[in-house]
């Protein structure tokens, strides 16, 4: 562990990435070298977590305002009232309505890769975890590193890839669901297929990223569908290998946030729908055109 000037601590949780930042209390307003001091380790462990947060919607919304605008997601209509940005991730049923999205993170992705600027970060707080007879929490998310992936592949597979871009489509059908997402096409008019790099470079750290995933890509820029889904398959099982993985538990309290160029996430999906109870607030923040 160690500390900086302003006293924040830096905890190292995985293998390469992810780690625990503490001293920190966002339902202050953070002075700007405080705040500098986060975003670096934002940047080096891609993955970041503050326990033991007691934030309202507000100071959520200020503290991800500081590392750009807030994004909208396209399942809106389960935002929290007054709180456009501010999506409702639940399992919770009350009165036959659901409180909140329930599919969210059903499969290996990275948020909204779908757009042309697709968010630099989410940012998840944990207002109810549910948990097992034994007190340890369910529903872990599992992050895994794509730019550990990619410093894996052989020199062959990133010469096939390099230069090429792939097709993110948000209407793409999702393998292995039990309940796939229910999209409208209003939701698919404004949400046209995308093409990204392969091989995401990252704006901050110039390192490279495999940017793709078998549940949202339709082809790739010069492959025939045959080949270029197989492709797509073989970097999508290579991204999520054990040795790149990062499974965060969570506690009431955390305030997570991931980096959606550096890392692809899922949900371990252990609890039920109801009894257990879930409930999350979740805001992304606007990223760039990914080179």
């Amino acid at each position: 562990m160690s500390a900086s000037s302003t006293q924040i601590t830096i905890e190292p949780l995985g293998r390469t990435f992810g780690a625990a930042i503490g001293n920190v209390d966002l339902s202050r307003a953070l002075d700007d070298v405080t705040f500098a001091e986060i975003e670096a380790a934002f940047a080096k462990w891609s993955v970041i977590v503050f326990r033991d947060q007691k934030i309202t919607p507000d100071d959520q919304v200020r503290f991800a305002r500081r590392f750009g605008d807030l994004e909208i997601n396209a399942f809106e209509k389960h935002a929290l009232e007054g709180y456009s940005g501010v999506l409702k991730i639940s399992n919770i049923v009350e009165d036959g309505k659901p409180l909140g999205y329930a599919d969210a993170g059903s499969f290996w992705h990275t948020d909204m890769s779908y757009t042309k600027t697709p968010p630099r970060l989410t940012m998840l707080y944990a207002l109810e975890v549910p948990l097992n007879a034994d007190g340890t929490p369910k529903g872990d998310t599992w992050f895994a590193s794509a730019v550990d992936a990619y410093d894996a592949l052989d020199d062959a597979t990133k010469r096939t890839i390099d230069g090429r871009t792939a097709t993110h489509f948000f209407g793409a059908k999702k393998r292995g669901v039990k309940k796939p997402v229910q999209v409208t096409q209003e939701q698919l008019d404004k949400n046209p297929p995308v093409d990204h790099p392969i091989a995401r470079t990252h704006p901050v750290s110039d390192r490279k990223a495999i940017y793709v995933t078998a549940d949202e890509c339709t082809g790739i820029s010069g492959l025939p569908e045959t080949e270029a889904l197989r492709l797509l398959k073989q970097l999508s099982d290579h991204v999520v290998k054990p040795e790149f993985q990062y499974h965060h538990k969570w506690q009431v309290g955390d305030v997570l946030m991931w980096d959606n160029c550096a890392v692809q996430h899922v949900v371990h999906r252990d609890y039920d729908f109801p009894p257990d109870r879930r409930m999350m607030h979740r805001v992304t923040v606007n990223g760039s055109v990914p080179f």
